[in-house]
């Protein structure tokens, strides 16, 4: 098998060119494609193996488990923090609820107090009124 590996510039990842003149090696590679790690950053990819070494493959195939695992861990953080969003959000709904409910509790207070004054004073004044008569 040969493999070159290139970086067109700067700014793109390195592309890695492998093929072999062998037959069953090419079959193989087409049953077992190459896993891709796009969200992976270049330097933590999966370096190809030497085919030649048992050890290669199999720190190939491990890594690349480990990079599955950690692309599955990288969602999952991401689905979390967009339930906190969502949670947050949520609470600070509630918060301002909660606030609107005890400044209406408070304004119910005052004006029960305000009612009860009110109906003492009209008590009052009906009593003045009727002594008056």
């Amino acid at each position: 098998m040969i493999t070159s590996a290139r970086r067109v510039s700067a700014d793109k990842p390195e592309v890695q060119i492998s093929f072999s003149l062998d037959e069953t090696s090419e079959l193989k590679d087409a049953e077992d494609p190459l896993p891709s790690f796009p969200d992976l950053e270049q330097r933590l990819q999966p370096v190809l193996p030497f085919q030649s070494l048992k050890e290669s493959i199999e720190v190939y195939k491990n890594h690349c488990k480990i990079a599955n695992e950690f692309n599955q861990v990288k969602h999952e953080i991401a689905r979390l923090e967009d339930r906190k969003r969502e949670l947050m959000a949520e609470l600070l709904e509630d918060e301002r609820v909660s606030m609107e409910f005890a400044r209406l509790e408070e304004e119910y207070r005052i004006l029960t107090e305000e009612n009860q004054s009110l109906i003492t004073v009209h008590s009052q004044r009906a009593q003045q009124l009727e002594m008056l008569r």
